[in-house]
């Protein structure tokens, strides 16, 4: 199960994060009420490997069955 970046966006902004700041191709987001700040690397077009995508899941406190 791989997602593409700008679908891994889509399921963030959905659950309320907010896109801060860009680093090169590395978006960081931010929520009002969660802790930390969630980094997805990558173009839109971009996969993103199985590792990388449960680790922005579990950091954004989302299933992954979204």
């Amino acid at each position: 199960m791989t997602k593409k970046v700008k679908e891994v966006i889509k399921l963030l902004e959905n659950d309320g994060w907010v896109h801060i700041r860009t680093t090169g191709s590395h978006r960081h987001f931010r929520h009002p009420n969660k802790q930390g700040t969630v980094t997805v690397p990558g173009k839109l077009s971009d996969d993103l490997k199985l590792g990388t995508l449960n680790s922005i899941f579990k950091q954004a406190g989302l299933n992954g069955d979204n």
